[in-house]
């Protein structure tokens, strides 16, 4: 006779496999109701537990996810997000956890699969990364009672643990360098508006330009792509500004090329800053000026608090330390003709 499984039990309940683990193995997730049918309809017929299963079922799954909701293409070409995970795998792997990462395209479905994996015990808890406002992840997760850790502002991270790093003040020392080398037209070209560092980097960009400096700020999606075409409008302006300043280098370099296209030289006519230093601001030339920190540093305190979460301990906000600037070949003082 065939061995009566979970997925049968899920048929004849009409539930998914998640509820039904989620009720056999005593998780939350499901209401009373549904856990006592799924209860009742094991009993009835004959379901046990895999012995192997139970003994795996009863340690942790030494495993913790990552779901980010990035296109694919862009992910292996941006710096920042390899930097952080290869300093969270060094934290991971010396406790001998493994992380378990997945592309997805949007919120909804990043909640389903850290759903799914928590309910097939496949994790023992998660990293959110891009905090929006009001985000919802964060709702589901606390209501989940998984242990996570929000590598964002703790202004939206509400009961969850918060890793994070002050942007305001790293975007308002560049702005006071730029203002101190004469420049008083100062572009930004900004990464997704509904991302909560996004809005922090905006207000601490036109709170330290205020009235001396003309300022814009052009929302992108960090692309090359985008950064090259927001570069060119800007360059292409009447008042074009004299330094402008990128959210990622990515984008920088790509607006190196723009200005280099358009015979703008860069740092005479052009200062150019990046965020999130990396070797690929430094291969090109003139070398990028840029907001430099330690981003595998950043992926391993982030992972210390999750496997400190995981071991039952209390663990509050962590502020790391804030990027700071480092000056090179793209920024130079100006003078206005």
């Amino acid at each position: 006779m065939k061995r009566p499984t979970m997925a049968d039990i899920a048929q004849r309940a009409g539930v998914s496999k998640v509820a039904v683990s989620y009720a056999l193995n005593g998780r939350p997730g499901v209401s009373a109701s549904t856990r006592a049918t799924i209860m009742t309809i094991a009993k009835d017929i004959g379901w046990r537990p895999n012995n192997a299963a139970r003994v795996l079922n009863s340690a942790r799954a030494r495993c913790v996810g990552l779901a980010l909701c990035r296109p694919a293409r862009t992910l292996g070409m941006e710096p920042f997000f390899m930097e952080l995970i290869s300093g969270i795998e060094g934290e991971l792997a010396d406790q001998e956890y493994s992380l378990m990462l997945q592309v997805v395209a949007d919120h909804p479905k990043q909640i389903e699969v850290y759903l799914r994996w928590w309910g097939e015990g496949r994790i023992d808890g998660v990293f959110v990364v891009d905090l929006q406002f009001n985000d919802q992840r964060v709702v589901e997760l606390e209501e989940m009672h998984m242990p996570a850790v929000v590598i964002g502002h703790p202004c939206e991270s509400r009961s969850l643990t918060a890793v994070w790093s002050d942007d305001g003040a790293a975007t308002r020392e560049t702005i006071d360098y730029l203002i101190a080398l004469g420049h008083r037209r100062i572009a930004r070209v900004a990464g997704l508006p509904k991302l909560v560092h996004t809005a922090q980097r905006d207000t601490a960009f036109t709170q330290a330009c205020g009235t001396l400096v003309e300022h814009v700020i052009i929302h992108t999606d960090y692309s090359g792509e985008e950064g090259a075409y927001a570069t060119r409008r800007l360059l292409s302006s009447p008042s074009r500004p004299t330094a402008i300043i990128y959210d990622n280098d990515i984008m920088a370099v790509a607006g190196l090329s723009v200005a280099q296209e358009m015979s703008i030289i860069v740092p005479q006519e052009l200062s150019i800053v990046a965020w999130d230093d990396s070797p690929l601001s430094q291969v090109v030339h003139p070398a990028l000026t840029a907001l430099t920190r330690d981003i595998p540093a950043y992926g391993a305190h982030a992972a210390q608090r999750l496997l400190a979460l995981i071991a039952g301990e209390r663990v509050p906000a962590f502020e790391d330390q804030a990027a700071r600037l480092t000056p090179r070949g793209s920024t130079a003082a100006h003078h206005d003709a």
